[in-house]
């Protein structure tokens, strides 16, 4: 009689069903589970050997790790490391084959920056980027990289997520699946932007059909204060034992729930849940750079991208997979005028941190390891852009058919140059890199076969890279 009020007993017609109909399905995922090679890998709350032995690395990789400086607007190419001097001879003239533009484009516009040759590779850099370009036999410029479309929101879609149009997991969500994290106390995938979001705010680090637990955490860097750059990070309400005591009794009744369920959304929040609980004491410690010895915070030298990039460097120190440092809110290198003195000031914002960041791993034995790169969804017009009526705004034009990114330390072959945009920069024209191939490159630095690194959702295999893509090996060391 007991068993006809317990509430299982009590089930609908149709959950009936669904019990009786998944019953099979359910024993033979229990085996599935059971076998450590296709058992998830670890996130935020395993331990880093967990972590280890669950990923699904098809190699050994050499980077374990990723910093991904991020200039959302588009720099400019042919003003950074792109040196076109055609365009001087051609200044104030038409140039011999231009492209359709999103906005109306004149003559040719030399670059207002010098550029100059660095290290033993001779590769040439403009003094917007003169302290990085100290380390240029450490990295990899790929100066033949084009996208789909000029426009912001598709090619930020495009370069975070795989894909122009459709919702998909990030490029941070998809290395964190595959490898794990190696830290107990703090989110895998954290995604750093002072004074808000960039255009498409969280999407660009979303998890897509990924369970949730594998999306990025976002982090404001226009505070300084801990429990301001994680909001809510301590209860003002109750104290530590209080609370673990509270997340025990949830853990229960979460527990509960599930046994009724199959539902990988529930299982993120309890995730997200200990992990909020873990970070009140780790995170003090990540973000506090008091801990940092004087002589490295002058290093990175003063201001909020300084912070965060010595924050970045602190976090992958501490096991964090993923770490993406956007510019700022909107899309701040989106320089349709004025470009001298906007990209100049954004540079000097960006060079020394960048350059203090790469010797900082260097001298800790961890650039070996450590990923980094440079870029934005797309680059610049070497042609002016005109008003709306025809002046010079000395700025230039969005340019997807052409544009550059770097990639250091993680198994780069430093010191060197892969492909070409044509004499004047417009177009990629010598061995053109899509962003698929980016992405697959990527995935190969961390020990992944792109092909392979898939994720079954609605009937099919997904992919990062979906049916594109391929490992640019000249860069690979």
């Amino acid at each position: 009689m007991s068993d006809f009020h317990h509430p299982a007993a009590m089930a609908t017609r149709r959950e009936f069903l669904q019990r009786s109909g998944m019953g099979l399905g359910l024993l033979g995922l229990s085996s599935l589970l059971s076998d450590p090679q296709l058992a998830p890998p670890a996130v935020a709350g395993a331990t880093a050997a967990a972590a280890v032995a669950a990923s699904r690395l098809h190699f050994p990789g050499r980077a374990r790790r990723v910093i991904h400086f991020f200039l959302n607007g588009g720099p400019s190419h042919v003003d950074t490391f792109d040196p076109k001097p055609l365009l001087q001879k051609y200044a104030g003239q038409p140039i011999p084959q231009t492209l359709l533009t999103e906005r109306k484009t004149g003559a040719a516009f030399p670059s207002p920056f010098k550029f100059r040759r660095y290290g033993q590779s001779g590769i040439e850099v403009s003094d917007l980027f003169a302290k990085t370009a100290q380390h240029i036999d450490r990295i990899a410029v790929i100066r033949s990289m084009y996208a789909e479309v000029p426009n912001h929101e598709p090619s930020l879609m495009l370069m975070n997520c795989g894909n122009s149009v459709l919702p998909r997991p990030s490029v941070g969500s998809w290395v964190l699946y595959g490898m794990g994290s190696e830290s107990q106390n703090l989110p895998g995938f954290m995604a750093m932007c002072p004074g808000g979001y960039p255009i498409k705010d969280a999407e660009n680090w979303q998890a897509g059909f990924l369970p949730g637990a594998y999306q990025g955490t976002f982090i404001d860097t226009q505070h300084e204060a801990v429990d301001r750059l994680v909001e809510n990070i301590k209860s003002p309400h109750a104290t530590l034992t209080a609370q673990r005591r509270q997340l025990d009794l949830l853990g229960q009744l979460n527990a509960e729930h599930r046994r009724e369920r199959f539902d990988d959304r529930l299982d993120a929040r309890i995730t997200s849940f200990e992990l909020a609980f873990r970070m009140q004491i780790e995170a003090a410690d990540a973000f506090d750079l008091s801990r940092e010895p004087q002589h490295i915070r002058q290093m990175y030298g003063e201001g909020v991208h300084a912070r965060q990039t010595l924050i970045a460097r602190r976090l992958v120190e501490r096991g964090v997979r993923y770490v993406q440092l956007w510019h700022g809110a909107g899309q701040p290198w989106d320089s349709h005028a004025n470009i001298e003195k906007a990209h100049g000031e954004l540079a000097r914002q960006l060079d020394q941190p960048i350059a203090a960041l790469l010797a900082d791993l260097a001298q800790r034995g961890m650039l070996d390891d450590t990923l980094v790169i440079w870029g934005g969804e797309f680059g610049r017009t070497p042609t002016v852009e005109l008003g709306g009526d025809g002046t010079s705004q000395l700025g230039r034009d969005h340019n997807h058919y052409g544009f550059t990114a770097w990639l250091a330390g993680g198994g780069v072959r430093g010191g060197s140059v892969y492909g070409a945009t044509d004499e004047f920069g417009f177009k990629a024209v010598d061995k053109p890199a899509s962003v698929h191939d980016l992405h697959a490159t990527i995935l190969h630095l961390l020990g992944f076969n792109h092909e392979h690194l898939t994720y079954r959702y609605a009937g099919r295999d997904f992919r990062l890279t979906d049916v594109h893509g391929r490992v640019l090996n000249e860069i690979v060391a």
